[in-house]
């Protein structure tokens, strides 16, 4: 055993499986190669044995590397039952120490991974639509499927985290980046949908673990703002980074580079694989209680090691009519009225971001904002906005988690009604755009930036990643219902638009307040406790 936790259990098959893969994409390039005399481009191209072989290769080094990774079938039932066990008490009032600081650094690297492959469809879609000869709106089904399968990737690999380890699902949904690198090289369209749907599924499945595993090792005390800070950091990186390789790549290698990408950067979180610990919390539920106390000791000396007592209690066990086992009983139970206020608030999110704002630049149009005045508008209140992660951060660590999350959902609602406002009153101000504007973008990126660390934190170790994934899940569900409302035509009316989705937000608004509980400086075994004494 490693002393981050756990060993690959079949290290052979384990790497035989990610050179496979690298095989199957490598076995690709000639073929993209091919299109060096016609500036990349490959439309129409057949596929020749290589290519095909390679696409064999991929799903068989996927499966060969989780049957590297797959833990013993004793410890994935011990993991799914949970509460079994010897406890640990983790030193949540140890200091941050360098091997904190290491995770940090190197799931900011997996997040802005994360981010950065769905953030390059927007780049994507103008070469690609010109390549395929398609229309914008047909290349808008990328973002569909892209969205399908990050709502399915979010649970599905969280519920794997919670069997397997969050360590092992992080590995696995790199792998699966790498295997989707192979977009940059299909010749027809409808590879490149299939293809982005299996991209969006390890994309929304990394993004959960990542706030599960930092929601688990690190000390109560700054657990908090470093959760909030390093979804404000991951996602602001990802997004520089999709840009920059558009500017740099696209014009040397066309759109198809940004593809390609796929490969170094999930090899690089594999190759960082030994500074990934797994979770102590995951080792101890699991029953590995040697191994949960070598990481506690990695990260907070023998005092981290120590079993619980009565002056530090173990996570509670409490029996409900309807036991913690599947994502289903997320939604039952204690943690029933939560769950539901924050797949609300998830959905609404989504609805916001990928129906609202994503029509915004024409409703602004018809609100008598000149077109190019309107991009300028919304670029300027994109960066009156970046200060406002500061404030969250600064909200969930010093004041309190719920309230401020319910906070910044009260001001996306304020700032939905405020459009609606401006509209029916025929009011064509700019300085009363750019506020709206701005108001709805600083609310609506603080809801994201505290939704899935807040929901890392109230699920019980046995169902973390499930219950991250699920609401993650949500908010994927609200922007694949707000891209059929949009294609259905209700962002056309912006007033109504906007009060209809401000309801649901407000719904979760008052869900919250009513049943959402204090995380801040609380370890997750108390907040376990404080669910059960908050539940009717």
């Amino acid at each position: 055993m490693k002393s981050n936790g756990l060993s690959f259990h079949h290290p052979v098959a384990f790497w035989a499986g990610c050179a496979l893969l690298v095989a199957g994409v490598f076995s690709h390039m000639p073929m993209f190669m091919m299109g060096r005399h016609t500036h990349w481009q490959m439309v129409g191209m057949p596929m020749d044995g290589w290519m095909l072989a390679g696409m064999a290769m991929i799903p068989a080094g996927l499966l060969l590397a989780f049957y590297g990774l797959m833990p013993r079938l004793s410890q994935m039932r011990q993991a799914l039952a949970g509460g079994d066990h010897l406890h640990f008490h983790v030193a949540d009032g140890v200091p941050l120490n360098r091997e904190h600081w290491k995770l940090v650094l190197v799931l900011v690297v997996a997040l802005t991974v994360d981010v950065m492959k769905p953030a390059t469809l927007g780049f994507v879609i103008p070469g690609m639509t010109d390549e395929y000869g398609i229309s914008e709106r047909s290349a808008g089904w990328l973002a569909l499927v892209a969205l399908v399968g990050t709502a399915i990737g979010s649970v599905v690999w969280g519920r794997m985290a919670d069997l397997f380890g969050r360590r092992a699902a992080i590995l696995l949904s790199a792998l699966m980046f790498m295997g989707t690198a192979i977009c940059g090289a299909m010749p027809a369209f409808e590879w490149n949908l299939a293809m982005c749907f299996l991209m969006g599924a390890s994309a929304g499945g990394l993004l959960p673990i990542t706030f599960t595993l930092m929601a688990e090792t690190i000390p109560a005390a700054q657990r908090g703002w470093l959760l909030v800070a390093l979804g404000g950091i991951g996602t602001s990186a990802g997004y520089l980074a999709a840009a920059g390789a558009a500017t740099w790549l696209e014009p040397l290698l066309s759109w198809r580079a940004l593809w390609l990408l796929g490969l170094p950067t999930g090899a690089l979180i594999i190759a960082l694989n030994r500074l990934i610990p797994e979770s102590p919390r995951f080792l101890s539920n699991a029953g590995l209680e040697q191994q949960a106390r070598e990481v506690l000791a990695k990260f907070s000396g023998t005092v981290g090691a120590q079993p619980d007592d009565d002056a530090h209690p173990g996570a509670p066990v409490i029996d409900e009519r309807h036991p913690l086992a599947t994502w289903r009983q997320l939604l039952r139970g204690r943690h029933a009225a939560i769950s539901w206020g924050l797949a609300a608030c998830g959905v609404g999110w989504g609805l916001v971001t990928f129906g609202f704002v994503l029509w915004l630049p024409v409703n602004l149009v018809q609100l008598g904002v000149d077109s190019r005045a309107a991009s300028a508008l919304l670029a300027q209140s994109a960066l009156l906005a970046l200060p406002g992660i500061g404030v969250v951060v600064w909200l969930y660590h010093r004041w309190s988690t719920i309230r401020s999350l319910v906070l910044f959902i009260a001001l996306t609602v304020v700032s939905l009604l405020a459009f609606a406002a401006i509209e029916m009153a025929a009011l064509r101000s700019a300085a009363a755009t750019t506020a709206a504007t701005v108001a709805l973008l600083v609310s609506s990126g603080g809801v994201i930036a505290m939704l899935i660390p807040y929901a890392a934190e109230i699920y019980p170790v046995h169902l973390r990643g499930t219950g991250a994934g699920v609401i993650a899940a949500s908010s994927k569900f609200g922007g694949i219902l707000g891209a059929g409302l949009g294609v259905a035509g209700l962002f056309a009316h912006l007033s109504l638009s906007a009060i209809l989705i401000a309801v649901p937000m407000a719904i979760s608004a008052a869900m919250l307040l009513r049943s959402g509980i204090e995380t801040r400086g609380h370890r997750l075994e108390d907040i376990q406790h404080a669910l059960a004494g908050h539940s009717p």
